[in-house]
């Protein structure tokens, strides 16, 4: 069974009920801090707590803003403050109607209401009807008393229609079955008490985490046994760090009971380094920031503590760390991350076993609630508890908040829910990001810029250029020097734009930590860039990796550094003004610029801006032109001949560059680069960019 949708009506900072959709397996809430995003899970666990503590309370519970006036109503007219609604599952569906004699539908839904007093209300939309039928079939029914049975509105009118007739024993039978089944409803309906009392048990419980489930460093094992006895009847007797022992514990197979028999110890001992051999084991298929930990359980007593731990035996947690010679530390002097995910791991195994404080069992799905999960992890261990999330999910669904983008898969952007705390109506939960707060997007908005930087750098060999102009042309280029059986640009080289050659440095710092190739093709101003001369002085990248354009211009001088050039200088003047004035045709008005409308200078782009400036067009308002639009332009329609000259120069930068690069070792050939895959992104971005600045 699962949760199809919850919806949470006035509770605390929300104050319009919100109806959220919950995935089938993971559910992300995500919103900024304060949002109401911890509200939501708080009001799910109170619904139906798996371990029965959470309740719902006005007080607490219900908007402040409104609460004098609903306490003087909340006896007589407790309002609703959440609405679950489930979907069983196939084999549930199909062991209700064997058990019940009903036909209920695939993906058959129901839900449950609950109360600020903790009543319930519930809605079941089932019919007596294939109740009715199957009864009629009994067999020794009599004729008579079949037709009437098929002729009763609802099973609980049975025994009356059969009352008229002449019944034979068997009849008799059916009527006193009927009416047992009567007396043991609550309900008006017969069939429906019946589906509700077999559906309960199995209900969903949801079960939360947050902050303060976190494991001690030591626990005195007596008083723990004293504190389980009394929480029998007075439940907060068991804290949040008692709770979690008892879950350790229970993954060892051991009770608190078993510590007042002398003559186990040896036993307990056994099973308390066979946890810890099993927790080290599973902590370490998902921290991957420092594998060479152990995990080291221990029980002892220590006459010389203070109380409570200098009576009776005491449980010891304390991490080993192999890289420092097997020194051991408390817990709790871990690091917070540490902390927090060996404690989640500890507490979800238990809740995976379905194990109650008491020790038994019971089989009942389970929706974990998760509050800011590895909040305190380093990014990538994030995107490790991720993983883990997933395997969770395999059993339980998940529902889980955050604001970081290392905890949003970007490419399952429809689990994400968005959570947003707004003015007079307080928090409010959507499927829809469309009209978000560009501060409570930013999570999303930075796991696609992740995911997108990652896809860009899992080449071996990167080209960085300056902007995503030069990854057009360049990858055009190539395409149609290829076409004309000449050395294009090596299948396995990735072109990454960096947004400006100030930003170089900081990608080659980046990517050159990751042990990859890097060449750098910049544009030059007359003068080697310093920035560029400190990397190459550090050693972070040779001197032969940087290349700029101008050593590619001069087809007499290849590989010297000439007048000041950009990527578009080393196509002929007439061919890019050519693409120029199509691509700004409209905006032009007919004029077309030539070469002789150029004032003298080395930069084509720097010329054609003057030219503007001097003619007074205004293309954008910031003045100049949009080059990345004319490279489009170029990209989009190639020209069918290249003349030599710019053929040759293009050649030349593509053999110097494959030259950068060893040869690839059984690597697939990326088809057409990532830069093609983006380029018809770019292109519409770049065409949507120059409208709007036109339109303005």
């Amino acid at each position: 069974m699962r949760v199809v949708k919850a919806k949470v009506e006035p509770f605390r900072s929300i104050n319009a009920p919100q109806t959220v959709e919950l995935d089938e397996a993971v559910t992300a809430l995500v919103g900024m801090n304060e949002a109401g995003k911890t509200v939501f899970l708080k009001a799910l666990e109170k619904s139906r707590d798996a371990l029965g503590l959470a309740k719902f309370d006005p007080v607490e519970d219900f908007p402040r803003k409104d609460l004098s006036t609903y306490l003087k109503t909340h006896e007589q007219k407790p309002a609703e403050v959440v609405t679950v609604t489930y979907e069983l599952s196939e084999v549930e569906i199909s062991q209700i109607n064997k058990d019940l004699n009903l036909t209920l539908p695939e993906g058959f839904r129901f839900s449950v209401t609950h109360q600020y007093n903790n009543g319930l209300s519930i809605s079941i939309d089932v019919t007596d009807k294939p109740a009715i039928d199957f009864l009629a079939k009994t067999v020794g029914l009599s004729t008579d008393a079949a037709t009437a049975i098929r002729g009763a509105k609802t099973l609980r009118s049975v025994p009356d229609v059969l009352k008229a007739l002449s019944l034979t024993a068997e009849d008799k039978k059916i009527i006193t079955a009927v009416e047992a089944r009567v007396v043991g409803t609550k309900w008006d309906s017969v069939v429906k008490w019946e589906t509700w009392k077999w559906i309960e048990p199995r209900l969903p419980r949801f079960v939360y985490f947050g902050e303060y489930e976190l494991l001690p460093s030591k626990m005195n094992l007596t008083d723990l046994a004293a504190r389980v006895e009394k929480a029998k009847t007075v439940p907060s007797a068991l804290n949040s760090e008692h709770r979690a022992v008892l879950a350790l514990l229970r993954m060892a197979g051991i009770s608190v009971a078993d510590f007042t028999d002398a003559e186990g110890y040896e036993t307990i001992k056994a099973k308390i380094e066979s946890i810890s051999i099993h927790l080290t084991d599973q902590i370490m298929a998902f921290w991957k920031q420092n594998e060479e930990l152990e995990v080291e359980i221990d029980i002892k007593t220590d006459s010389k503590d203070d109380a409570p731990f200098n009576t009776g035996p005491n449980l010891y947690l304390r991490i080993k760390n192999r890289r420092h010679r097997g020194v051991s530390t408390p817990f709790r002097q871990r690091s917070r991350g540490f902390i927090w995910f060996f404690s989640f791991l500890v507490w979800f195994d238990s809740v995976q076993h379905q194990i109650e404080i008491d020790g038994t069992s019971n089989h009942v799905d389970l929706v974990l609630l998760l509050d800011e999960p590895g909040l305190s992890l380093h990014a990538m261990a994030q995107g490790d508890f991720l993983k883990y999330i997933d395997e969770l999910s395999e059993r339980h669904q998940v529902v889980y908040t955050t604001h970081s983008p290392f905890m949003i898969h970007s490419d399952r952007l429809a689990q994400v829910r968005v959570v947003e705390d707004k003015k007079e109506i307080g928090t409010v939960i959507s499927e829809n990001i469309s009209g978000s707060d560009p501060r409570t997007l930013f999570p999303l908005q930075a796991a696609l810029g992740w995911t997108v930087a990652q896809n860009l750098f899992i080449s071996e060999r990167n080209l960085l250029v300056e902007g995503t102009s030069d990854m057009v042309i360049l990858d055009t280029m190539s395409s149609l020097i290829e076409s004309g059986g000449g050395e294009g640009l090596r299948e396995d080289v990735t072109i990454v734009p960096t947004g400006g050659l100030d930003k170089v440095a900081t990608f080659v710092s980046l990517l050159g930590a990751n042990d990859l190739q890097l060449g750098v093709l910049h544009d030059y101003r007359g003068t080697q860039d310093q920035r560029l001369l400190d990397l190459m002085k550090e050693k972070l990248i040779s001197s032969k990796s940087v290349l700029n354009v101008s050593q590619f211009r001069d087809l007499a001088a290849l590989g010297t550094s000439g007048k000041a050039s950009d990527i578009e200088d080393l196509f002929w003047p007439s061919l890019y003004l050519e693409y120029f004035n199509r691509t700004f045709a409209k905006q032009l008005n007919e004029t077309v610029i030539t070469e002789a409308d150029l004032p003298p200078g080395d930069r084509i782009i720097d010329r054609i801006e003057r030219c503007l400036q001097a003619k007074q067009i205004k293309l954008r308002p910031s003045g100049g032109f949009n080059h990345h639009t004319v490279a489009a332009s170029f990209s989009a329609n190639p020209p069918a001949l290249l003349d030599p000259e710019t053929r040759q120069r293009f050649a030349s930068l593509f053999q110097t560059v494959n030259g950068l690069y060893s040869a690839p070792v059984n690597m697939e050939s990326r088809s057409r680069r990532n830069a093609s895959k983006l380029e018809p992104v770019i292109r519409e971005a770049i065409d949507g960019l120059t409208r709007e600045e036109i339109t303005s």
